[in-house]
């Protein structure tokens, strides 16, 4: 079997979130599961450039069938694991610091930039003769590709054989541009109004209208988007495909996130020698300027600092939390309104709280290594990766029961044979703070906490099983 996978971001060559880690890791795992040739499509960005991994030029790719009118662009690749990785050059699109934007805006031209993606994708797997049983496809950035597909290639053209598996990582984020900037990306008007929501040309709509299939990367989170809390206005649209709709859980790298074999941390340990992330947790405290003993309770978090995420929801509960004995670290970046509040709470409360306002993957890994418990009280979650790698350093997760965080973590103080994290249900403060004391006070038996800790290293969320899922959804649809 063979799969394209086209995605706006792959890890390790770019990286803004968990969509690269899909696009870096599933190839691989599919290529060790079964007698899959998977390969993937991304841009070159600057990023990529400067990652410090070997990227060269195949050629330039232009004059294509079906592509004619596209601009000529560079075509290169990379092999890491046996899997290749191919990227589209074309610098006046890619060449710059931000994927997507800076700091304060989207880019203007990302309706060229994205669109260009999803035709250079099709004309260079053409160009290449490569020729997969299954496209698949990533968020709105990459969910034109049916829509070229079905107007662009002519009827005996290969490509027109190959399924379309349009996988949704997060559906607030829908690529919605106005008529008029849209003009210039290779569509009629016909198929333009096909794609157009709320008088909005809109990218994740081709997605979820003309592809073949569709899966979100969690079961809950494919079954809260057909509902109007969780479906962004969409839900209308997917309950029309209700019957193509799949969950598959994302996956965690354990060569990356392994407690046994990080480099990033001050020791190693695993389950047998868990009395070792007592020095993790005493080297991030020191870091990180708490002045609290090293048998106070330790929570951490790292995320991006939105509403989403439920950073209201911490700042609001902070003091309840000192209160009850513990320390809290934050790693973070995001919207300016929390960022100043985090700072303000950082210096009224050094000692107690420490915050870094920054994207640090190294003080990420200690977090993980260092902290007991890993608060993640999302208004919605479509999978979440941070509360798997909790688990594998025995770190428990703390979490609000939506999308993929309901789906991976099972309440203790509800089903104390099996539970592996605590749960809760309200986004607010109240819930929220109720179920972090619970955590506490299981913390202080500190035989009930190290079954709990072993209980949820001993598990496997590893891409291997996701894989194996994957699988079987591209042969039901390749069909």
């Amino acid at each position: 079997m063979k799969i394209l996978l086209v995605s706006s971001e792959v890890a390790p060559f770019s990286k803004t979130g968990g969509l690269a880690d899909v696009a870096g890791s599933l190839p691989t795992a599919l290529r060790k599961l079964a007698r899959v040739d998977a390969r993937v499509v991304s841009p070159l960005y600057r990023m990529a450039k400067t990652s410090g991994f070997k990227i060269e030029k195949i050629k330039e790719v232009k004059g294509v069938p079906g592509f004619k009118d596209l601009a000529p662009f560079d075509l290169l690749q990379s092999k890491i694991n046996s899997t290749t990785f191919y990227f589209i050059g074309k610098d006046e699109y890619y060449d710059r610091d931000g994927l997507y934007g800076t700091s304060q805006t989207d880019h203007p031209d990302n309706p060229q930039r994205f669109s260009f993606l999803c035709r250079a994708a099709l004309a260079a797997m053409t160009d290449v003769e490569f020729y997969p049983d299954i496209i698949h496809t990533n968020d709105w950035e990459t969910a034109l590709i049916p829509v070229y597909r079905n107007i662009a290639l002519s009827e005996n053209h290969p490509l027109k054989k190959s399924k379309v598996l349009f996988s949704v990582h997060n559906l607030a984020y829908q690529g919605l541009f106005p008529r008029e900037k849209t003009s210039d990306i290779g569509l009629t008007d016909q198929a333009l109004d096909s794609i157009t929501q709320w008088g909005k040309v809109s990218f994740i709509k081709s997605g979820i209208v003309f592809s073949d299939a569709i899966n979100t990367v969690s079961k809950k989170y494919a079954k809260e988007i057909l509902t109007q809390e969780f479906g962004c206005g969409l839900e209308g649209l997917l309950k029309n495909r209700k019957n193509d709709l799949y969950g598959i859980l994302n996956g965690a790298d354990y060569s990356d996130w392994n407690p046994e074999t990080d480099k990033l941390i001050p020791v190693n340990y695993d389950a047998r020698t868990l009395e070792k992330k007592a020095v993790c947790k005493s080297k991030l405290m020191s870091e990180m300027g708490l002045d609290l003993p090293v048998t106070a309770p330790l929570i951490g978090s790292v995320g991006r600092l939105t509403e989403q995420k439920g950073v209201d929801i911490i700042t609001d509960s902070i003091d309840e939390i000192l209160n009850a004995g513990a320390g809290l670290i934050l790693l973070g970046k995001g919207e300016e309104r929390y960022e100043s509040v985090l700072k303000r709470v950082a210096a009224e409360k050094a000692g107690k709280v420490g915050i870094s306002i920054d994207f640090n993957n190294r003080l990420a890994h200690m977090i993980e290594a260092g902290v007991d418990m890993f608060i993640m009280p999302s208004r919605y979650e479509p999978c979440g990766l941070n509360q798997m790698y909790s688990l594998k350093y025995g770190t428990i997760p703390v979490v609000r029961a939506t999308g993929g965080l309901d789906d991976t973590i099972i309440d203790y103080s509800s089903d104390p044979e099996s539970g592996n994290g605590f749960k809760f249900e309200k986004a607010d403060a109240g819930d929220f703070i109720d179920t972090v004391k619970r955590a506490i006070k299981s913390f202080g038996n500190k035989d009930e906490w190290s079954r709990l800790q072993r209980r949820g290293m001993e598990l496997d969320f590893s891409w291997k099983r996701s894989a194996r899922e994957y699988v079987s959804l591209y042969k039901k649809v390749a069909g």
